[in-house]
């Protein structure tokens, strides 16, 4: 008699990490749709969510490498307003804003807040720190190409389950602004402005 061996653990732990990545970053959870034809991005529900303070929740402390190779941790910027910015160099509405993106985080700066990206998908850091070069890019992004940074973000959240999606946090590291999907420079600055400007 020939009996069926049991799947270990580990292995079954590891197929639900990768199961689960799939569906955050193919769009198929509850916030985000996967775009069809050959777009090659994951389009959002095209909300913009703001959340009162009292409402608010913190952000997880993702860290990484960078696409540059240096370290970086969210909590390093607490105090800061910080615009986190999901996207991929093969992202054609990523493309898009990217140049209103720079523009408000150059305007920005002296102003408390700092941009961070986190670039998924892109098997190469390399295609990244072309995207940058070519639309002159200066903040940094993490290094997420799985998605396991996204995942992060605990369930039923305002997570960033869309590409491009953006959520700004508060000073305090909470979220109070999430949008699935691109931003022109007009409606980011509407989302930021009242951020900035709480005490």
């Amino acid at each position: 008699m020939i009996s069926a061996r049991r799947p270990h653990r580990r292995t079954l732990a590891a197929a639900a990490a990768v199961a689960a990545g799939a569906l955050v970053l193919t769009g198929c959870g509850d916030d985000a749709t996967s775009s069809g034809g050959n777009t090659q991005f994951v389009s959002g529900t095209g909300e913009l969510t703001v959340v009162k303070p009292s409402k608010r929740v913190a952000a997880p402390d993702i860290s990484g490498e960078t696409t540059h190779g240096k370290q970086l941790a969210l909590a390093d910027y607490r105090g800061k307003v910080v615009v986190l910015n999901v996207w991929g160099s093969w992202c054609a509405p990523c493309i898009s804003e990217a140049p209103h993106l720079r523009k408000v985080a150059e305007d920005t700066a002296d102003r408390g807040v700092q941009f961070i990206g986190i670039n998924t998908r892109d098997l190469e850091p390399a295609n990244a720190r072309a995207f940058d070069r070519e639309h002159n890019i200066k903040y940094p992004s993490l290094y997420d190409p799985m998605g396991k940074l996204i995942l992060e973000f605990p369930k039923n959240t305002l997570a960033p389950q869309a590409i491009p999606s953006t959520l700004i946090l508060d000073r305090e590291g909470k979220i109070a602004v999430r949008a699935l999907k691109p931003l022109g420079e007009e409606e980011l600055r509407k989302a930021l402005d009242p951020v900035i400007e709480e005490k």
